[in-house]
């Protein structure tokens, strides 16, 4: 079952939102209690919608991760896949180190970044994120 575009705007738009209000949130299903992500209409697997946003820990361990390299003037950086403590695998980037010292099992922490007037969620190590 897809949800109507514009009701999937809208998840999309609410995640959006929080991390402009400096806030990483995901969902979870009140039944079940799974969390998931990326944001959606319906809990994977059941289909039920009584869903509701929280804050996760942040923390999670990396299970992925690939250097991007591009041409000059262009930085490299990296793609990581992260697991979350709470369980959902998140797509974003590690930062504050070098893009190919991320390693695949390194301990990490969300964090919001502006990004182009925009905010991100990304990861820094444990213990780097100011």
């Amino acid at each position: 079952m897809t949800a109507p575009k514009n009701q999937r705007l809208s998840i999309d738009a609410e995640f959006q939102r929080h991390l402009d209000e400096g806030r990483f949130k995901i969902q979870r299903a009140r039944e079940s209690g799974r969390a998931f992500y990326y944001p959606r209409v319906a809990e994977p697997g059941t289909g039920a919608t009584d869903l509701e946003w929280f804050e996760p820990s942040g923390r999670g361990v990396v299970y992925s991760t690939t250097v991007v390299r591009v041409k000059p003037p262009g930085e490299p950086y990296n793609v990581a896949l992260v697991d979350l403590e709470e369980g959902p695998r998140v797509t974003s980037k590690v930062v504050g180190i070098a893009p190919d010292a991320v390693r695949i099992g390194m301990r990490v922490q969300a964090r919001i970044d502006p990004v182009d007037g925009k905010a991100l969620l990304v990861f820094v190590p444990e213990g780097n994120a100011q």
